[in-house]
Order: C-alpha cells, then sequence, then structure tokens
C-alpha cells in the first residue's frame, strides 16, 4: 500500500516539526464476539485524540493509521473529509498549527496474522481472546498515531470489552470497570509515562489470571511494590505454572534493580501468555506478551525451562533498554537489542538455578549470529536502516546475537563494573528519551576510560566474522616454544579486528578425561599474535583459542588439535569448552571443511555422553540439518540408517524418565525413515511397543505421528482420530501440520494452494502447513514447485501482510531440490526483478545462499 513502507528520512523530517504531548486512545473491540459480516473483514471501533506541537506553524505533515474505513478526521475543530485525506495508510494533515489536536474515529481491523489487534477463537472452548503485536509499525493498525519510535508521548487507553473480560494495557486500570451503552464493560487506564508507539498494548479476553507482588526496600526506605500477574488461557489454565514464573520474576527483579540502580519505571508488571504469536516475548512496558508454548502442555527438558528463563529475563531487560531509553530510528535497533540478549543471559547466570545459560549462549545462540553473519545480507550490529520493511528483517542473529556477543566481549575489555556504571549514567541521562551510538559510546568511554570510537568502528561499524586458529612450535622436549594465533578474515569486506582471548591448553589426564592445564589471556590484533606466556609450557593435546568464550570469532584448530577432538570430543571435562568444541566442528562442517558424515560420525561417538541437555538438543538440530542438506545425495540413505540406529541405542541407553531420554525420542522420531523405525513409533503410539520410563504424552505422540505421515504409515483417518482425542488449539496446529506432511501429489497441491493463492489461514496456520509441506524425504514433490515459487513471491509480497510474506518466502524456497537447477532459477530470477522489493530481495538472496552452502558441503561429502 503507497506510504505503508516509512522512511527513515520521512521519519526524520516529522520528528524535526513535531512533538506530541498526549494520546488518548478508545477502543471497542465488543464486536470481537458473534456473528461477522459476511465477506467482509471483522472490525472495530477505534476513537484517538492526539495533542501534538508544531515548531512551524503552517506546515504539513501526515498520521499514520493501516484500516478499512475512516469514519470521520477532524484536526483543531475542523472537519476533514476522510476520502480527500485518507489513503489508506496515512492521514494527510495540512495547516498545522503551533498547538494542534488531531481526533479519528476510524473502523480497524482484528488481524488473524499477529500483526496489530489480532483476534483468535479457542477451538476447545469457542471462547475469544485478543492481543496487539506491533513492533515495529503495526500499532497504526489499532489506533491512528505517528508511528515512529522518537516521537513518545503519554498514552491514555480505553478499551470497551464483553463482559466479564479481563482488560489490560501498560499502565494499571484507573478504577473498577464501568458498564457499556449496549452491553459490556469500559475500562480505563492511567496515563503511561512517555513511551513509543510500538510499545503500547491491549490484551483482552477470559483469560486465567494469577497474581502475585514483588517488594524491594530502597536505601533510604522507601519500598517499592510492584503487582504481577501471569495470564493464558482459560483451556491451557491446568497446564500453567505461573509459581515458576514468578519466581524467575522476582529475581530477575531482584538483579535488575541491584545492577542498574534506576527503579522499575512502569508500575505493574503483567506478562500474558498469548495464542497464535509471531514472536518469543515482546518488551511491552507493564504488559509484556509472550507465546504461549511457554505455557507445556506435556514433559519437555529442563533447556525450555531455561529458554523461557531466558526470554522473561530478555523482556525485563528492555524495561531499562528500549523502553526507558529507545533508539531514536531503527538503525540503532541494537541498542536494544543486543542488551536484551546480553542481559537476559547475564541475569540467567546469577540470579536464577540456571547457572549454564553462557553454555547454551556460546552453542547456541552464536551459531545464529556466525550463519548471519555469513549471509550476503550481513550487516554491522549498527545496521543502515532506510524504510520500515528493512527494519522487520534486521530482527536477525546479528541484531541479537553478535551484538550480545560483541557486548560480553566488551565487558571483558573493559570490565564488568565500567560496563554497569555506564548503564546506569545511560538510564538517568536518557531517561523516556531517545538514544544513538553516539550516546552509549559516551558514557562507555567516561567510565572506562577507553578508547570507544576504535573498538566501535571495529565491532558495531562493519560486517563479518573472523576466524582464529592456533598455530604451535614445540621443541624437542616437547614443549612451546612458540604459540601463536592466526586471524583471517572472511566475506565481500574482510576486516580484522581486535580480540580479547583465553587461549586454553589441554592434555588427557590418566582417567582418560582433557583437562585444561594453562590458560593465558590476550589482545589478538592484526593477522598474527603471540601469546607469549604459554612459551614452556608442555605440548598440549588440544588448542582452544577463545577458551571461556570471551570473544565473537570461529574457532580453528591445527592438526594436533583437531586430530585429538575426532578421537576425544566427548572426553573433554569442562561443559563449556566441550561446547565451543562442538561449536567449532559445526562451524568447519558448514564452510565445508570438514566432510558432513565425519561430523555425523562425532555425533554418533559422542554425543552420547553430552551432560548438558541443551547442548545435546543443539547437535541433534544440526545433525539433522546436516543429514538433510550437507551429505552427498548419494550417501545420505546410508547415513541417515546410521543416525537413526544410533539414536534409538542412545534412546535405549538414556536414563529412564529422563530429559535426554525425551531428547533422544523425538531425535529418533526425526530421522526414522526404516520399516523396522516406523513400526516402533508406530508402537510407541498404540501402546504395544515400550521403552521403560518413556511417557508418550500427546506432544510426544504428534511427533511421533508426523514422521509417521510423513512418510506414508498413517492417513488422514489417524490423524483425524489423533485430533479427536486432542481437540485444542496445538491439537489444530499439529493436525493441519501432519495432512500437510502426506506423501501425496494432491495434498501438496492443496497445502500450496492454502498459503500461496489464499489468505484464510491465521498466521500458526500458515507457519504449519509450510512446515508439512516442506519435506526432506518428499523432494520429488517439491520439485514441480520450483518455477510456480519465483512466479508467485512478489504477488505474494505486494498482497500479504509482510509477516505472513516472510514465511512464505522463506519457508517455500526450494532448498530441497537439485541444487544447480534452484540456484539457476534463483539467479535469473534476481537478474531479471532488480526492482523488486530489497526486503523481498533479501530473503531470496539468503535462501540462495543457504543453498549454494549446502551444495559446497555436499561436494566436500562428496571426497570424503
Amino acid at each position: 500500500m503507497p506510504g505503508e513502507n516509512l522512511s527513515r528520512e520521512e521519519a526524520r523530517e516529522r520528528a524535526a516539526i513535531l512533538s506530541v504531548e498526549r494520546y488518548d486512545v478508545a477502543l471497542d473491540v465488543r464486536s470481537a464476539v458473534g456473528p461477522a459480516a459476511e465477506g467482509e473483514p471483522r472490525t472495530f471501533r477505534s476513537t484517538t485524540v492526539i495533542d501534538f506541537r508544531c515548531a512551524r506553524p503552517g506546515a504539513s505533515t501526515f498520521a499514520d493509521l493501516i484500516a478499512p474505513s475512516v469514519t470521520s478526521v477532524r484536526l483543531n475543530g475542523r472537519e476533514l473529509d476522510p476520502a480527500a485525506v485518507f489513503d489508506g495508510a496515512r492521514i494527510a494533515l495540512d495547516g498545522l498549527a503551533e498547538r494542534n489536536t488531531l481526533v479519528v474515529d476510524a473502523r480497524c481491523a482484528f488481524s488473524r496474522t499477529g500483526e496489530g489487534l489480532h483476534r483468535f477463537e479457542d477451538p476447545e472452548d469457542g471462547e475469544v481472546y485478543l492481543y496487539t503485536q506491533y513492533e515495529p509499525a503495526d500499532s497504526r493498525r489499532v489506533f491512528a498515531n505517528f508511528e515512529q519510535p522518537d516521537l513518545k508521548a503519554p498514552f491514555s487507553f480505553r478499551v470497551t470489552a464483553p463482559e466479564g473480560w479481563t482488560v489490560l494495557s501498560n499502565g494499571a486500570a484507573d478504577g473498577d470497570p464501568t458498564p457499556a451503552e449496549g452491553g459490556g464493560a469500559t475500562t480505563a487506564f492511567v496515563p503511561t509515562q512517555p513511551i513509543s508507539t510500538y510499545i503500547t498494548a491491549v490484551v483482552a479476553g477470559p483469560y486465567h489470571v494469577e497474581h502475585d507482588h514483588y517488594a524491594r526496600t530502597h536505601p533510604d526506605g522507601a519500598v517499592l511494590d510492584i503487582p504481577l500477574s501471569a495470564l493464558c488461557r482459560r483451556s491451557l489454565a491446568r497446564h500453567f505454572d505461573a509459581d515458576a514464573i514468578f519466581d524467575v520474576t522476582k529475581r530477575g527483579l531482584d538483579f535488575f534493580h541491584e545492577n542498574f540502580d534506576y527503579p522499575y519505571p512502569f508500575g505493574k508488571y503483567d506478562q500474558a501468555f498469548v495464542p497464535e504469536y509471531n514472536l518469543g516475548a515482546m518488551e511491552n512496558p507493564g504488559c509484556v506478551t509472550f507465546r504461549e508454548e511457554y505455557v507445556f502442555r506435556g514433559k519437555v527438558t529442563r533447556t525450555s525451562y531455561e529458554h523461557r528463563a531466558n526470554v522473561i529475563l530478555h523482556e525485563m531487560a528492555h524495561m531499562w533498554f528500549g523502553d526507558l531509553v529507545t533508539m531514536r530510528w531503527w538503525d540503532d535497533l541494537w541498542l536494544k537489542e543486543s542488551f536484551a540478549d546480553f542481559m537476559g543471559a547475564f541475569a540467567q547466570v546469577e540470579a536464577t538455578e540456571f547457572t549454564e545459560g553462557w553454555i547454551t549462549f556460546a552453542n547456541r545462540r552464536k551459531a545464529w549470529a556466525y550463519r548471519a553473519d555469513q549471509l550476503p545480507s550481513t550487516h554491522p550490529v549498527v545496521a543502515d536502516i532506510p524504510d520500515l520493511e528493512a527494519a522487520k528483517l534486521n530482527f536477525d542473529g546479528i541484531t541479537y546475537s553478535k551484538g550480545a556477543s560483541v557486548l560480553k566481549q566488551l565487558v571483558a575489555y573493559v570490565g564488568r563494573e565500567a560496563f554497569l556504571e555506564a548503564a546506569r549514567r545511560y538510564f538517568k541521562r536518557n531517561a523516556y528519551g531517545n538514544t544513538t551510538l553516539a550516546d552509549l559510546l559516551s558514557v562507555l568511554a567516561e567510565t572506562s576510560g577507553r578508547d570507544m570510537a576504535a573498538w566501535s568502528a571495529a565491532w558495531l561499524e562493519t560486517a563479518g566474522v573472523n576466524s582464529l586458529t592456533p598455530q604451535v612450535v614445540c621443541d624437542a622436549q616437547d614443549r612451546i616454544t612458540e604459540l601463536s594465533v592466526a586471524q583471517t578474515a572472511d566475506g565481500s569486506q574482510p576486516r580484522l579486528r581486535p580480540h580479547r582471548v583465553a587461549v586454553g591448553l589441554y592434555r588427557r589426564t590418566p582417567d582418560g578425561t582433557l583437562e585444561r592445564y594453562a590458560r593465558a589471556e590476550a589482545d589478538v590484533a592484526g593477522p598474527s599474535t603471540t601469546v607469549a606466556e604459554l612459551a614452556g609450557q608442555p605440548r598440549p593435546d588440544l588448542v582452544l583459542v577463545n577458551d571461556d568464550d570471551l570473544t565473537y570469532a570461529k574457532t580453528r584448530f591445527d592438526e594436533v588439535s583437531l586430530a585429538t577432538l575426532r578421537e576425544r570430543l566427548g572426553d573433554l571435562a569442562d561443559p563449556l569448552a566441550r561446547a565451543l568444541a562442538w561449536s567449532a566442528v559445526w562451524n568447519l562442517t558448514r564452510d565445508a571443511l570438514m566432510p558432513a558424515r565425519d561430523y555425523l560420525d562425532l555425533v554418533l561417538r559422542f554425543a552420547g555422553q553430552e551432560s548438558d541437555i541443551g547442548v545435546l538438543q543443539t547437535l541433534h538440530l544440526q545433525a539433522r540439518t546436516a543429514l538433510v542438506h550437507y551429505v552427498a545425495p548419494d550417501a545420505r540413505q546410508e547415513a541417515g540408517a546410521a543416525l537413526s540406529e544410533g539414536a534409538l541405542h542412545e534412546l535405549r541407553l538414556a536414563e529412564p524418565g529422563s530429559g535426554h531420554q525425551l531428547a533422544w525420542a523425538r531425535f529418533f522420531a526425526a530421522v526414522s525413515s526404516s520399516a523396522a523405525d516406523l513400526q516402533l513409533l508406530q508402537g510407541l503410539l498404540d501402546g504395544s511397543a515400550k521403552i521403560d520410563g518413556l511417557d508418550v504424552d500427546q506432544e510426544l505422540r504428534w511427533t511421533f505421528l508426523e514422521s509417521l505421515t510423513a512418510e506414508g504409515v498413517a492417513g488422514a483417518d489417524v490423524i483425524a482420530a489423533e485430533r479427536a482425542r486432542d481437540d485444542t488449539a496445538s491439537g489444530n496446529r499439529h493436525e493441519v501440520r501432519c495432512l500437510a506432511a502426506r506423501p501425496d501429489p494432491e495434498v501438496k497441491a492443496a497445502a500450496w494452494a492454502s498459503v500461496v493463492e489464499s489468505d484464510a489461514l491465521s498466521n500458526a496456520l500458515v507457519e504449519a502447513t509450510i512446515a508439512g509441506f516442506s519435506q526432506p524425504g518428499q523432494r520429488d514433490l517439491g520439485e514441480p514447485y520450483v518455477a510456480p515459487y519465483f512466479a508467485a513471491i512478489e504477488r505474494v509480497w505486494a498482497e500479504r501482510s509482510i509477516e505472513i510474506a516472510m514465511d512464505v518466502v522463506r519457508g517455500l524456497y526450494p532448498s530441497l531440490q537439485q541444487g544447480s537447477l534452484v540456484l539457476a532459477a534463483t539467479d535469473e530470477w534476481l537478474s531479471e526483478r532488480s526492482e523488486a522489493a530489497p526486503a523481498l530481495r533479501r530473503l531470496v538472496l539468503e535462501g540462495r545462499d543457504d543453498l549454494a552452502r549446502a551444495v559446497r558441503a555436499q561436494e566436500c561429502d562428496a571426497r570424503r
């Protein structure tokens, strides 16, 4: 839609003349229940009053609103013709005064894509639930506003909803709900502090709510009391472990108050677990929203609880980094996301039971960053974001995990206390304001005494990842005479960077483990750096050049170290060192420096020894990726059989009832394909087979059933029977995924049409359909969709919301088809569509790069 993709320059021009004093927003969502008009979008009434100033009286500007219709627009008492001033995305405002009042009465549409005000009807009990999700710019789908982060203002919300509904917003309720004319009740909320439009929020519906509170006494004797609530759909209440959520919440509030020295500024703290959520969570101040999959319906491993705790703390860190102090424009998105990613892990390790958080960070989060930083779309942590579409795509592994990794290195560089003192000053100086990179660097320079400009230029303002390789020279007495670290850089703009690293030396002990016997920290700079402190040490069996994971770089090995890992990786006693070794060999595999079957051999021999369940589950994901994408095609069947045999062996060996047993069961299902494997899965489903301690609960049943349907063993009747025993929202998603997974050309045609040719499915069901459509064992069934994919994606991008369009373009890219043919088709599309939307071209380029990497890895594996 013209005007929907706000540019950075437009935002800068608008901010130069406008300052917003307040918003008063009234939403009537009673239309969420009951029948909808035939053939029309289901809508609600949205009335907005905006008081704002203009620095240049007489100037023109625009307000943002995406809505099916506008009833009236009034500027400073003057009625404007909606047909003349509203184009579907913007409201033109001419002849501004110094002080202005804009009143907009509109009919806005409920969302089924997770963008704006999302409406969900629970198939289990028919109840309707609403929640908002806006980042980066979807509040304009709910009320008229100036949709950019640097035009902050206080917001007052009034929501009229059906009788008996729970209604929440950013601020506390201002008294009890009052009866509304025509039924229902209106809840008014106290004005917020000045915040950006994208973090305003409304949650409404018959939610199950649990309450608690947090209290803290300040040094001056004042008591900070924060009301807490946690909520989910009523049909999920029996699974809701609110006490565990409150425990992490209170520990996080303790940690951040102790380290930030700035009281939580937003009054209450609600945490709503909502259905069909596109993200992990969103940091709306006072009203945080989470995907309801964090309410666990069945048995999960410790990793799931660890991850949930991390997300809770990540969002809590945003109350300071992002909500209290907000980036001026999306170029500096990292100012909130990198910090929240780092502080979430930091708080988790220091304040909760999940002290293994840095291991997960090193093994899983950084893998996301390393992948993103090697794509053709890689960008500096401080990115160039010309418009909103570009902003949407930059919620990626660089903005989150590379940025967090760089901050972890920064703490090692300047010291923990200097870093935290910089944060304290940053909050106090910029509270309720907007900042850029320069504002942060200035306080870091103050507290550390370091040259932050040089650090920023190396780490925040350039793209790409370095590789560090040890080079060891020993004398005739097997003593090190010189140990140096070689640094290289990949990519189109290679750059060497300063790294603060720990170099660890490891050797075999009499009991068979690999233990560290020497460690030295060094500042690596340039192509080669000598670590003089390690001269004279006995010859190591293994050199780990980024021991303790202080820096952001790919770890490589000398020949002796790599040979040691091939034989003894599982013998590394320290879990973080082991995780770093696993990460390194995975990067070698992705970079076509280690044959994929060699990596799978390491998994088969050593994953069963892995004590950290999070690392184990990451190995399972990576092993399956290697099998599907990186193993030479001619060897794929044999490698898959070996992997499934190994998975079943470890499943039977795992401690009954343990998280490791559950992880191996899920992995076995993911790689099973032989008749014997599928017969066992069928037996576990119908109860004719047992594995001691393995509880085949509803979620695990669906996992087994998807494998059976993808292999053609179970059909629509079995799927329908399973849905009958699980008539829930989760059951609905699993059913749709399993139905689309069946190996039948007509099934694939119907699945394709439902997401590419129709917009009838909700975001969650689009995701489920795509996941079922693309099956590694059905490559022949996907071949007919290569040409239709490239023919459809521009239309999909133009017609669908960006969230759905991203799902379709990414999820249906034909990465499972014959590599050279798809690469040629991709290159043809890119050459012929130079004028396509940059964000769309970026997604296609990323798909191409992943496939080209897979082809290189397959060629490496074929030479094995």
